[in-house]
């Protein structure tokens, strides 16, 4: 009996200890951490302070400030560079080129005008009454066909060579096909003209030949119109071989 009291003696003080809860334990504090030195404060900027008044009679001038790099500000009345300017490309020199050949030079159409002149020769209209040219002979109609010749050559000898410049046998010379020439038949050249501002004056040589009776007023009307017109004269005297053109187209 004695050994159990004793045994729950020294069990009870075990059993009390049990049951008591043990004070929380305090939590370690972190380690430290070496952040380097601390940096040092911006630098603000500097506060205005009050400045005496300039003497009379001076313009005040600012004091020169300080730049954030600690170098002087630019000097009054001048401007602070900025940056580095850029520089301007160098533009290239102009390419020069030869001249290209233009090749063989074309006259212009001017030029070739100018080569030539026009002038007029007259021919008949057979039976055409006067309906496109001036009636004359046996109802015919005289009617003016241009030419061209040589620029600078004599306009009479050039109308009237025109007239005379025909082949033997040719009936319809010029560009209408219905044009008649009575001096087809005929070998004239001429020789020569003058013109006094009235009456134009024609020297022919040669043979001169008609088909038939109508063709008298018709060479007569052919030749006394082309030389009129082409000096402007008011009239014509022709003569062929040395006698008046009346007495060469007599028939016999």
């Amino acid at each position: 009996m004695r050994a159990v009291m004793a045994a729950s003696a020294l069990a009870f003080p075990l059993w009390a200890a049990a049951c008591v809860t043990p004070p929380p334990q305090e939590a370690a504090p972190p380690p430290l951490v070496d952040a380097g030195p601390t940096p040092a404060a911006a630098p603000t900027a500097p506060v205005p302070q009050p400045q005496a008044p300039p003497p009379a009679g001076t313009a005040a001038t600012p004091p020169a400030l300080e730049t954030q790099a600690g170098a002087p500000a630019a000097p009054a009345g001048t401007t602070a560079p900025v940056g580095t300017p850029a520089t301007s490309p160098t533009s290239p020199p102009p390419e020069v080129r030869a001249p290209e050949d233009p090749g063989p030079s074309t006259p212009a159409p001017s030029e070739k005008a100018a080569d030539f002149q026009a002038v007029t020769a007259y021919y008949v209209l057979l039976d055409d009454g006067g309906s496109n040219g001036v009636r004359f002979g046996c109802n015919d109609s005289l009617v003016g066909v241009a030419h061209t010749s040589s620029a600078g050559e004599d306009t009479l000898a050039a109308s009237v060579g025109a007239l005379l410049d025909v082949q033997a046998g040719a009936a319809q010379p010029g560009p209408s096909p219905d044009v008649y020439n009575a001096l087809t038949g005929s070998d004239l050249k001429f020789l020569s003209g003058s013109f006094d501002g009235t009456t134009v004056t024609v020297y022919l040589a040669g043979t001169l030949s008609m088909g038939g009776v109508c063709d008298v007023p018709r060479v007569e009307a052919q030749l006394t119109q082309t030389a009129v017109s082409a000096v402007g004269a008011i009239r014509a005297e022709i003569y062929v071989n040395g006698s008046s053109l009346s007495e060469a187209l007599r028939l016999d």
